[in-house]
């Protein structure tokens, strides 16, 4: 007799135990939902009196949708903003009576989809403001929507002159609008004269959009000043300590920590080169540790090195140690000749990001910002999370 087996039940049975996943984990991503919970409510603090809401789009910048949007919430926060659908599915599961809005608008036919959850679009033009009437019309749903005007991004948006449109409709009372806002281009540059018509121009649209709360201020705009916090503030980066003041030091706590494993130590001769291409030379007998990250798990490979470059740095058992070489789709080279003899064994975790070595001074070694790296952060890494009343 054949015997057909629930796939399910056979994934669940062979499903690993946390302690077996770790032992068996190249890499270890620890996210401190305790930090984030604290990096909001400086967030909150800073820009009172606005309601502090939370960006929790692209995974909440990697660290987990489910958990941060959980322990946000429990923590006070009544407004999350997404980029899609399915992110706003994933909200309302994890915070039931939150207010949630989709940044990314109202798509075509996806008025069932957003009403069944009851989350708000970001309506950013017209024809989306039409379209979006015309559900409302034609089902009875009144769970509202949110109007994105462009007041110097010139990315989404709708006009100053089509949102002054829109006055009369705001006048009659009846008009289903819960949000206005606007997104800054370049509020982690303090003196960027683009800040100041920004606010101007939106404080303009706030007045004619009289009794809808209105938003401006993402995570740098929050420490601009109190004229741009508005009714609403939406941070998203510096919740997950990314620097919202680059040109001062880091307000925001340290949220994520990354470990991986070495998985071989090797010994090179002067004059070998390491990695592909063949771009680092050993300049001295030298002492490697292979270490199981690489581009395929976001570690990028711009953070390698070469004969004339240094690239990013990597602690290993407490001390920094460069790169060598080109970065790999799942591995890394360290040069660890400086460290004693026996500080380093195969099997042991180094720290790519922690102890000091923060998103952004690894995001300048990678040619790009620290949103990036939180968003790149590999699926191989085991995931712990800790506070936050987690058990993950």
């Amino acid at each position: 007799m054949n015997v057909v087996s629930d796939p399910k039940s056979i994934a669940a049975s062979q499903a690993p135990s946390d302690e077996a996943a770790l032992a068996a984990a190249t890499g270890v991503l620890t996210i401190d939902l305790d930090a984030i919970v604290a990096n909001w409510r400086k967030l909150e603090k800073t820009g009172v009196p606005a309601e502090c809401g939370a960006a929790v789009k692209a995974d909440a910048y990697g660290c987990g949708i489910d958990p941060v949007v959980r322990t946000l919430a429990s923590a006070g926060c009544k407004t999350f903003f997404v980029a899609t659908i399915p992110e706003a599915r994933a909200v309302r599961g994890a915070a039931p009576e939150a207010a949630i809005y989709v940044l990314n608008g109202f798509l075509q036919n996806s008025g069932d989809a957003l009403a069944a959850i009851n989350a708000r679009p970001v309506i950013g033009d017209l024809n989306e403001l039409a379209e979006w009437d015309i559900f409302c019309r034609r089902t009875g749903w009144r769970g509202g929507a949110a109007v994105h005007v462009d007041t110097g991004m010139n990315r989404l948006g709708l006009s100053v002159i089509d949102a002054q449109s829109l006055a009369p409709r705001i006048a009659t009372g009846d008009h289903g609008i819960t949000l206005v806002m606007s997104h800054l281009a370049c509020a982690e540059n303090v003196q960027h004269p683009l800040n100041a018509r920004q606010v101007a121009a939106f404080r303009e649209v706030a007045h004619l959009f009289f009794g809808v709360p209105a938003s401006l201020a993402n995570s740098s705009g929050i420490f601009l000043g109190s004229q741009f916090s508005f009714d609403l503030t939406r941070p998203g980066a510096a919740l997950y300590g990314v620097n919202p003041t680059p040109e001062a030091d880091n307000p925001m706590q340290p949220v994520v920590d990354l470990k991986a494993r070495i998985v071989q130590i090797r010994d090179v001769a002067r004059g070998d080169t390491v990695g592909y291409s063949a771009t680092w030379t050993a300049r001295r007998p030298t002492r490697i540790a292979v270490v199981a990250a690489g581009y395929a798990d976001g570690y990028f490979r711009a953070a390698g090195s070469n004969d004339g470059t240094r690239g990013a740095e990597v602690i290993v058992a407490g001390k920094r140690c460069p790169v060598a070489g080109r970065i790999s789709m799942d591995l890394l080279a360290v040069d660890i000749t400086d460290l004693a003899h026996n500080a380093a064994r195969r099997g042991q975790m180094v720290t790519l990001i922690g102890d000091g070595i923060t998103v952004d001074e690894l995001a300048h070694h990678f040619g790009t910002i620290a949103y990036e790296v939180l968003t790149s952060l590999g699926r191989r890494y085991h995931r712990i999370y800790k506070g936050g009343g987690a058990t993950l």
